[in-house]
Protein backbone atom coordinates (compact mmCIF):
# COMPACT_ATOMS: atom_id res chain seq x y z
CA UNK A 1 0.00 0.00 0.00
CA UNK A 2 1.53 3.20 -0.90
CA UNK A 3 2.09 6.02 1.65
CA UNK A 4 1.29 9.27 1.67
CA UNK A 5 3.44 11.92 0.76
CA UNK A 6 3.70 15.70 1.46
CA UNK A 7 5.50 18.31 -0.60
CA UNK A 8 5.99 22.08 0.49
CA UNK A 9 7.50 24.30 -2.36
CA UNK A 10 9.00 22.82 -5.49
CA UNK A 11 5.80 24.61 -7.48
CA UNK A 12 5.03 24.90 -11.32
CA UNK A 13 8.17 25.47 -12.79
CA UNK A 14 10.87 24.44 -10.19
CA UNK A 15 13.14 21.91 -11.10
CA UNK A 16 13.26 20.60 -7.83
CA UNK A 17 9.86 20.08 -7.28
CA UNK A 18 9.45 18.09 -10.45
CA UNK A 19 12.38 16.18 -9.49
CA UNK A 20 10.95 15.20 -5.84
CA UNK A 21 8.14 14.33 -7.05
CA UNK A 22 9.32 11.66 -10.31
CA UNK A 23 11.54 10.28 -7.74
CA UNK A 24 9.15 10.02 -5.00
CA UNK A 25 7.17 7.62 -7.47
CA UNK A 26 9.61 5.53 -8.80
CA UNK A 27 9.22 3.10 -6.65
CA UNK A 28 5.26 3.30 -6.05
CA UNK A 29 6.25 3.72 -2.52
CA UNK A 30 4.27 7.19 -1.98
CA UNK A 31 1.74 9.02 -3.82
CA UNK A 32 1.51 12.79 -3.31
CA UNK A 33 -1.44 12.97 -1.00
CA UNK A 34 -0.56 16.73 0.42
CA UNK A 35 1.32 20.08 -0.62
CA UNK A 36 1.65 23.74 -0.21
CA UNK A 37 3.95 24.14 -3.39
CA UNK A 38 3.81 27.93 -3.93
CA UNK A 39 4.30 31.10 -1.69
CA UNK A 40 1.26 32.48 -3.17
CA UNK A 41 -1.79 30.74 -1.83
CA UNK A 42 -3.69 30.47 -4.72
CA UNK A 43 -1.10 29.50 -7.03
CA UNK A 44 0.07 27.00 -4.62
CA UNK A 45 -3.80 25.34 -4.50
CA UNK A 46 -4.71 25.52 -8.15
CA UNK A 47 -1.39 23.68 -9.09
CA UNK A 48 -1.80 21.19 -6.38
CA UNK A 49 -5.03 20.35 -7.67
CA UNK A 50 -3.73 20.25 -11.35
CA UNK A 51 -0.96 17.67 -10.00
CA UNK A 52 -4.12 15.47 -8.56
CA UNK A 53 -3.72 16.84 -4.83
CA UNK A 54 -7.25 16.65 -3.36
CA UNK A 55 -8.86 20.32 -2.76
CA UNK A 56 -9.21 20.13 0.83
CA UNK A 57 -5.40 18.67 0.92
CA UNK A 58 -4.06 21.91 -1.68
CA UNK A 59 -3.17 23.57 0.63
CA UNK A 60 -1.91 27.72 0.32
CA UNK A 61 0.56 27.71 2.87
CA UNK A 62 3.04 25.53 4.94
CA UNK A 63 1.38 26.28 8.50
CA UNK A 64 -2.23 25.52 6.62
CA UNK A 65 -0.53 22.40 5.70
CA UNK A 66 0.29 21.52 9.27
CA UNK A 67 -2.35 22.42 10.75
CA UNK A 68 -4.79 20.44 7.92
CA UNK A 69 -2.50 17.32 8.09
CA UNK A 70 -1.85 16.82 11.65
CA UNK A 71 -5.71 16.72 11.91
CA UNK A 72 -6.58 14.21 9.91
CA UNK A 73 -6.36 10.19 10.22
CA UNK A 74 -4.92 9.48 7.10
CA UNK A 75 -2.41 12.47 7.14
CA UNK A 76 0.89 12.20 5.18
CA UNK A 77 3.62 9.47 6.19
CA UNK A 78 6.26 11.92 4.99
CA UNK A 79 6.74 15.74 4.57
CA UNK A 80 9.59 16.95 1.55
CA UNK A 81 10.52 20.35 2.20
CA UNK A 82 12.10 21.85 -1.10
CA UNK A 83 11.98 26.08 -0.22
CA UNK A 84 14.30 28.55 0.21
CA UNK A 85 17.04 27.94 2.64
CA UNK A 86 16.20 30.57 5.15
CA UNK A 87 12.56 28.99 5.58
CA UNK A 88 14.34 25.41 6.25
CA UNK A 89 15.04 25.58 9.83
CA UNK A 90 10.97 26.95 10.69
CA UNK A 91 9.43 24.61 8.52
CA UNK A 92 11.28 21.51 9.29
CA UNK A 93 11.11 22.10 12.98
CA UNK A 94 7.59 22.63 13.45
CA UNK A 95 6.83 19.15 11.24
CA UNK A 96 8.92 17.08 13.28
CA UNK A 97 7.39 18.57 16.27
CA UNK A 98 3.72 17.52 15.31
CA UNK A 99 4.83 14.04 14.76
CA UNK A 100 6.12 14.53 11.19
CA UNK A 101 9.11 12.66 9.67
CA UNK A 102 10.74 15.18 7.55
CA UNK A 103 12.82 14.78 4.26
CA UNK A 104 14.66 18.61 3.61
CA UNK A 105 16.21 20.27 0.88
CA UNK A 106 19.92 21.01 1.77
CA UNK A 107 21.23 22.74 3.46
CA UNK A 108 19.34 21.68 6.69
CA UNK A 109 19.25 25.01 7.79
CA UNK A 110 21.66 28.46 7.62
CA UNK A 111 22.73 28.44 10.78
CA UNK A 112 24.65 25.52 12.98
CA UNK A 113 22.38 26.91 15.89
CA UNK A 114 19.91 25.84 14.11
CA UNK A 115 20.95 22.41 12.82
CA UNK A 116 21.55 21.52 16.39
CA UNK A 117 17.66 21.95 17.21
CA UNK A 118 16.73 20.25 14.21
CA UNK A 119 18.84 17.40 15.47
CA UNK A 120 17.30 17.07 18.95
CA UNK A 121 14.07 17.30 18.05
CA UNK A 122 14.36 14.23 15.54
CA UNK A 123 15.88 13.05 18.46
CA UNK A 124 13.62 13.87 20.98
CA UNK A 125 10.81 13.11 19.19
CA UNK A 126 11.66 9.91 17.13
CA UNK A 127 11.38 11.10 13.69
CA UNK A 128 13.27 10.10 10.95
CA UNK A 129 14.99 14.21 9.52
CA UNK A 130 16.61 13.08 6.08
CA UNK A 131 18.64 15.51 3.65
CA UNK A 132 18.18 15.44 0.28
CA UNK A 133 22.17 15.17 -0.47
CA UNK A 134 20.82 13.17 -3.86
CA UNK A 135 24.23 12.09 -5.36
CA UNK A 136 24.53 10.05 -2.74
CA UNK A 137 21.69 7.66 -4.22
CA UNK A 138 23.78 7.14 -7.31
CA UNK A 139 24.82 3.59 -7.35
CA UNK A 140 28.60 4.26 -8.36
CA UNK A 141 29.00 6.37 -5.29
CA UNK A 142 27.36 3.64 -3.42
CA UNK A 143 29.86 1.25 -4.96
CA UNK A 144 32.88 3.75 -4.48
CA UNK A 145 31.56 3.86 -0.71
CA UNK A 146 31.60 -0.06 -0.36
CA UNK A 147 35.02 -0.33 -2.15
CA UNK A 148 36.31 2.04 0.48
CA UNK A 149 34.72 0.39 3.55
CA UNK A 150 36.29 -3.11 2.81
CA UNK A 151 39.12 -1.56 2.47
CA UNK A 152 40.46 -2.09 -1.53
CA UNK A 153 41.82 1.25 -1.57
CA UNK A 154 43.81 0.71 1.79
CA UNK A 155 44.16 3.88 4.13
CA UNK A 156 42.44 7.04 1.98
CA UNK A 157 45.58 9.73 1.29
CA UNK A 158 43.61 12.10 -0.54
CA UNK A 159 40.26 13.20 -1.94
CA UNK A 160 39.37 15.78 -4.26
CA UNK A 161 36.08 16.52 -5.11
CA UNK A 162 34.44 19.63 -7.23
CA UNK A 163 31.09 21.29 -7.98
CA UNK A 164 31.59 23.85 -10.91
CA UNK A 165 28.69 25.15 -13.45
CA UNK A 166 28.75 28.46 -15.34
CA UNK A 167 24.97 29.18 -15.11
CA UNK A 168 25.60 32.21 -12.99
CA UNK A 169 28.72 33.57 -15.47
CA UNK A 170 26.27 36.38 -17.15
CA UNK A 171 26.11 39.39 -14.99
CA UNK A 172 23.39 40.53 -17.35
CA UNK A 173 21.31 37.88 -15.01
CA UNK A 174 21.95 39.87 -11.50
CA UNK A 175 17.87 40.91 -11.48
CA UNK A 176 16.97 37.21 -12.90
CA UNK A 177 14.79 35.81 -8.90
CA UNK A 178 16.24 32.45 -9.96
CA UNK A 179 19.34 33.40 -9.45
CA UNK A 180 19.31 36.87 -6.72
CA UNK A 181 18.21 34.76 -4.22
CA UNK A 182 21.34 33.02 -3.94
CA UNK A 183 23.00 35.50 -3.42
CA UNK A 184 21.07 37.33 -0.82
CA UNK A 185 22.33 36.78 2.89
CA UNK A 186 18.52 37.15 3.99
CA UNK A 187 17.29 34.28 2.05
CA UNK A 188 20.68 31.66 0.96
CA UNK A 189 22.63 32.14 4.79
CA UNK A 190 26.01 32.85 5.04
CA UNK A 191 27.00 31.24 1.77
CA UNK A 192 25.99 31.31 -1.54
CA UNK A 193 27.73 28.66 -4.02
CA UNK A 194 29.22 26.31 -1.65
CA UNK A 195 26.21 25.91 0.79
CA UNK A 196 24.25 25.60 -2.69
CA UNK A 197 26.51 22.95 -5.02
CA UNK A 198 29.98 22.74 -3.28
CA UNK A 199 28.30 21.48 0.07
CA UNK A 200 27.25 17.99 -2.04
CA UNK A 201 30.83 17.34 -3.13
CA UNK A 202 31.81 17.96 0.37
CA UNK A 203 29.23 15.62 1.41
CA UNK A 204 30.55 13.08 -1.05
CA UNK A 205 33.57 13.07 -0.05
CA UNK A 206 32.61 12.39 3.93
CA UNK A 207 30.18 9.74 2.49
CA UNK A 208 32.36 7.78 0.51
CA UNK A 209 34.64 8.05 2.97
CA UNK A 210 33.19 7.14 6.09
CA UNK A 211 34.91 10.51 7.85
CA UNK A 212 34.43 13.91 8.38
CA UNK A 213 35.91 17.17 7.77
CA UNK A 214 37.80 18.56 10.75
CA UNK A 215 39.56 21.43 9.67
CA UNK A 216 39.65 23.28 6.88
CA UNK A 217 41.26 26.89 5.38
CA UNK A 218 38.82 28.75 2.50
CA UNK A 219 39.32 31.16 -0.36
CA UNK A 220 36.34 32.68 -1.42
CA UNK A 221 35.90 35.22 -4.31
CA UNK A 222 32.74 37.46 -5.26
CA UNK A 223 33.63 37.73 -9.33
CA UNK A 224 30.18 39.78 -10.52
CA UNK A 225 29.32 43.18 -8.99
CA UNK A 226 26.47 43.43 -6.45
CA UNK A 227 26.84 39.90 -5.45
CA UNK A 228 27.23 39.78 -1.31
CA UNK A 229 27.79 36.22 -1.46
CA UNK A 230 30.67 34.26 -3.34
CA UNK A 231 30.28 32.79 -6.72
CA UNK A 232 33.42 30.99 -6.72
CA UNK A 233 34.72 28.82 -3.80
CA UNK A 234 38.47 27.15 -3.12
CA UNK A 235 38.50 24.73 0.56
CA UNK A 236 41.57 22.84 1.84
CA UNK A 237 40.62 20.40 4.38
CA UNK A 238 41.48 17.95 6.96
CA UNK A 239 39.17 14.90 7.76
CA UNK A 240 38.95 12.69 10.94
CA UNK A 241 40.87 9.58 9.56
CA UNK A 242 44.11 11.44 8.41
CA UNK A 243 42.36 12.37 4.64
CA UNK A 244 43.64 15.65 3.27
CA UNK A 245 40.93 17.09 0.94
CA UNK A 246 40.73 19.85 -1.73
CA UNK A 247 37.25 21.48 -3.20
CA UNK A 248 36.70 23.76 -6.06
CA UNK A 249 33.15 25.01 -6.41
CA UNK A 250 32.16 27.64 -8.78
CA UNK A 251 28.86 29.30 -10.60
CA UNK A 252 31.09 31.13 -12.88
CA UNK A 253 32.96 28.57 -14.57
CA UNK A 254 32.01 29.26 -18.34
CA UNK A 255 31.89 25.98 -20.64
CA UNK A 256 30.86 23.60 -17.82
CA UNK A 257 28.04 22.33 -17.20
CA UNK A 258 27.13 20.37 -14.32
CA UNK A 259 30.43 19.77 -13.05
CA UNK A 260 30.25 17.14 -10.15
CA UNK A 261 33.01 15.07 -9.97
CA UNK A 262 35.27 13.25 -6.90
CA UNK A 263 38.19 11.39 -6.50
CA UNK A 264 39.32 9.20 -4.04
CA UNK A 265 43.23 8.27 -3.77
CA UNK A 266 44.61 5.84 -1.46
CA UNK A 267 47.57 3.80 -0.89
CA UNK A 268 46.40 0.67 -2.89
CA UNK A 269 44.96 2.34 -5.76
CA UNK A 270 42.41 5.37 -6.77
CA UNK A 271 38.78 5.80 -7.63
CA UNK A 272 37.48 8.79 -10.18
CA UNK A 273 33.45 9.24 -10.81
CA UNK A 274 31.49 12.47 -12.57
CA UNK A 275 28.15 12.62 -12.21
CA UNK A 276 27.78 13.82 -15.98
CA UNK A 277 28.94 10.27 -16.59
CA UNK A 278 27.67 8.49 -13.80
CA UNK A 279 27.68 4.52 -15.59
CA UNK A 280 30.93 4.92 -14.90
CA UNK A 281 33.62 4.15 -11.74
CA UNK A 282 37.85 4.22 -12.85
CA UNK A 283 39.48 2.14 -10.86
CA UNK A 284 43.11 2.26 -10.80
CA UNK A 285 45.37 -0.02 -8.51
CA UNK A 286 48.41 0.88 -7.62
CA UNK A 287 50.73 -0.61 -10.40
CA UNK A 288 48.21 -1.39 -12.18
CA UNK A 289 46.11 -0.47 -15.53
CA UNK A 290 42.87 1.78 -15.27
CA UNK A 291 39.85 -0.01 -15.36
CA UNK A 292 36.12 0.57 -16.23
CA UNK A 293 33.75 -0.22 -13.35
CA UNK A 294 30.11 -0.28 -15.44
CA UNK A 295 27.16 0.05 -13.30
CA UNK A 296 24.70 -3.20 -13.47
CA UNK A 297 27.41 -5.57 -14.57
CA UNK A 298 27.66 -8.89 -12.48
CA UNK A 299 29.57 -8.82 -9.35
CA UNK A 300 29.49 -5.11 -7.70
CA UNK A 301 28.64 -4.61 -4.36
CA UNK A 302 24.80 -5.59 -2.64
CA UNK A 303 25.07 -1.58 -2.11
CA UNK A 304 25.42 -0.93 -5.72
CA UNK A 305 23.18 -3.94 -6.94
CA UNK A 306 20.25 -2.13 -4.59
CA UNK A 307 20.86 1.43 -5.68
CA UNK A 308 20.77 0.37 -9.48
CA UNK A 309 17.49 0.12 -11.23
CA UNK A 310 18.07 0.23 -15.18
CA UNK A 311 20.04 -2.99 -17.24
CA UNK A 312 23.91 -2.35 -17.82
CA UNK A 313 24.07 0.32 -20.78
CA UNK A 314 21.18 1.81 -20.23
CA UNK A 315 22.13 5.48 -18.70
CA UNK A 316 21.15 6.08 -15.10
CA UNK A 317 19.65 9.36 -13.98
CA UNK A 318 19.55 12.13 -11.89
CA UNK A 319 15.88 11.05 -10.70
CA UNK A 320 16.90 7.46 -9.75
CA UNK A 321 19.33 9.08 -7.61
CA UNK A 322 16.73 10.85 -6.06
CA UNK A 323 14.63 7.67 -5.97
CA UNK A 324 16.99 5.92 -4.18
CA UNK A 325 17.28 8.42 -0.87
CA UNK A 326 13.19 7.98 -0.62
CA UNK A 327 13.54 3.90 -1.12
CA UNK A 328 15.45 3.88 1.88
CA UNK A 329 13.25 6.47 3.48
CA UNK A 330 10.62 4.36 2.68
CA UNK A 331 11.79 1.12 4.14
CA UNK A 332 12.95 3.06 7.38
CA UNK A 333 9.49 3.63 7.76
CA UNK A 334 7.63 0.23 6.62
CA UNK A 335 10.11 -1.29 9.20
CA UNK A 336 9.32 1.28 12.12
CA UNK A 337 5.31 0.66 11.00
CA UNK A 338 5.28 -3.09 11.13
CA UNK A 339 7.66 -2.95 14.38
CA UNK A 340 11.23 -5.11 12.78
CA UNK A 341 14.72 -3.25 12.47
CA UNK A 342 14.86 -2.23 8.66
CA UNK A 343 17.30 -3.34 5.97
CA UNK A 344 20.68 -2.93 6.46
CA UNK A 345 21.46 -1.40 2.32
CA UNK A 346 18.53 1.29 3.45
CA UNK A 347 20.91 2.78 6.03
CA UNK A 348 22.16 5.03 3.53
CA UNK A 349 20.06 7.94 3.46
CA UNK A 350 21.84 10.94 4.58
CA UNK A 351 20.75 12.53 8.19
CA UNK A 352 20.14 15.37 9.71
CA UNK A 353 23.44 14.28 11.42
CA UNK A 354 25.05 14.99 8.10
CA UNK A 355 23.20 18.35 7.45
CA UNK A 356 24.42 19.62 11.00
CA UNK A 357 28.11 18.59 9.94
CA UNK A 358 28.13 20.14 6.56
CA UNK A 359 26.38 23.65 7.71
CA UNK A 360 29.43 23.43 10.68
CA UNK A 361 31.86 23.32 7.61
CA UNK A 362 30.29 25.89 5.56
CA UNK A 363 30.52 28.39 8.74
CA UNK A 364 34.30 27.18 9.31
CA UNK A 365 34.95 27.96 5.84
CA UNK A 366 32.78 31.67 5.67
CA UNK A 367 35.04 32.38 8.71
CA UNK A 368 38.79 31.16 7.20
CA UNK A 369 37.40 33.16 4.28
CA UNK A 370 37.31 36.47 5.77
CA UNK A 371 40.08 35.61 7.89
CA UNK A 372 42.13 35.63 4.41
CA UNK A 373 42.52 31.72 4.14
CA UNK A 374 43.23 31.04 8.48
CA UNK A 375 42.85 27.64 8.86
CA UNK A 376 39.80 26.75 11.07
CA UNK A 377 38.65 23.90 13.20
CA UNK A 378 35.00 22.64 12.20
CA UNK A 379 33.34 21.86 15.89
CA UNK A 380 32.71 18.32 16.51
CA UNK A 381 29.41 18.98 17.51
CA UNK A 382 26.82 17.76 20.30
CA UNK A 383 23.28 18.40 19.66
Amino acid sequence: MKMNWGLIGGGEGSQIGATHRIAASLDGAFQLAAGALDIDPMRAREYAIRLGVAADRAYGGWREMLEGERRRSDRVDLVTVATPNSTHFEITQAFLRAGFDVLCEKPLTTTVADAQQIVRTAREHGRICAVNYGYSGYALVRHARAMVARGDLGKIRVVVAEFAHGHHANAADADNPRVRWRYDPKLAGVSSILADCGIHALHLASFITGQHVQSLSADFSSTIPGRELEDDALVAFRMSGGTVGRLWSSAIAVGRMHGLAIQIFGENGGLRWQQEQPNQLYWTPVGGATTIIERGVAGLSPEADRASRVTVGHSEGFFGAFGNIYADIAEQLRAQRQGRKPAPLACSYPTAEEGLRSIAAVHAAVASAKARGAWVDVPTLDP
